[in-house]
């Protein structure tokens, strides 16, 4: 998930005024060894520099001078090599207070900037319940966007877990044409989450390589019983530059995005709503968190009350 990535490595006290000032003095330590980091890297860069005028000023180099500037170049890229870690250990902290909650992401804030690629929104003339139904259904990622995964194949559903207001579900998929571009983010078989985290919002986290990760965040909003809005916020740790990848992530969202048009569309002519009743959803795995949906929110009057919480 989104919120794991971001969990700064901090440990929590148990009296919250010295658990503020333990976070504070902690980022304050990595920002003094960041910065001396940072100098170093100038010094070093002065340093070569230097040596390069001097040993070229006389139109030759000598022995002496060749191992002096091998010396500090190899030394140069060392200390680039110790680029210090921060202080922090994700796995050190489980939330279970809203003040914690709270504090994290204020110390995590500058790094979700970081990890922000792009933003999309859109007004689009189906029903909410189409959108949520569509992003909940673990088929359509075979069907619907067939072309733009190129055939990509669901194989199993490995976990599943409800929340308060939603759910987890993983599962495995499998490229199978060693020609399928998204080998380029990922390696042919990985094990992808969906989380339903409110009525309105959804993730969906996909690994690439070297642990990296891809996050999707889904935010879909009824306007009225014919349209909703939808935004797509997503976010990575990929070390791509920034420019290409945003360039990349927007095409491929667009590319999605038009995809999904002719099924919302075949969607909203259907009486999507009976699918939204309890004894009518499927059992199958891949409708795991749809039904947890519908469960939560799919009642009767329920979508109209989701729709009145909006106004």
């Amino acid at each position: 998930m989104l919120i794991n990535c971001l969990k700064k490595n901090y440990k929590l006290s148990l009296n919250k005024a010295s658990h503020v000032s333990n976070v504070e003095i902690a980022l304050f330590i990595d920002q003094i060894k960041s910065n001396i980091w940072q100098f170093g890297i100038l010094s070093w860069l002065f340093g070569i520099t230097d040596r390069s005028i001097a040993a070229f000023a006389d139109g030759h180099l000598s022995a002496i001078e060749i191992s002096q500037l091998f010396t500090a170049s190899f030394l140069f890229v060392s200390w680039l090599y110790l680029k210090p870690e921060e202080s922090f250990n994700s796995n050190d902290l489980v939330p279970s207070q809203y003040q914690e909650y709270l504090d994290r992401t204020q110390a995590n804030k500058l790094q979700l900037k970081k990890l922000h690629m792009i933003s999309q929104e859109y007004i689009l003339p189906f029903p909410y319940i189409c959108q949520i139904y569509h992003l909940l259904n673990l088929k359509h990622l075979e069907t619907v966007h067939r072309f733009s995964l190129t055939n990509l194949k669901i194989l199993n559903i490995s976990h599943f877990q409800t929340t308060n207001n939603g759910g987890i579900i993983k599962f495995q998929t499998r490229l199978d044409s060693p020609a399928n571009p998204l080998r380029i983010w990922r390696q042919p078989t990985v094990e992808v989450d969906l989380i339903l985290h409110t009525p309105y919002t959804i993730e969906l986290s996909i690994p690439v390589y070297n642990q990296k990760r891809i996050f999707v965040i889904f935010y879909a909003f009824p306007l009225n019983d014919s349209e909703h809005h939808l935004f797509i916020d997503i976010y990575s740790d990929l070390e791509w530059p920034k420019p290409l990848l945003q360039i990349i992530l927007h095409f491929a969202s667009c590319l999605t995005l038009f995809e999904d048009l002719p099924y919302l569309s075949a969607l909203a002519e259907k009486n999507i709503e009976r699918l939204f009743n309890l004894n009518r959803t499927s059992n199958h795995e891949s409708a795991l968190l749809f039904k947890r949906f519908v469960e939560l929110y799919g009642s009767s009057g329920e979508t109209t009350k989701l729709l009145e919480g909006r106004e």
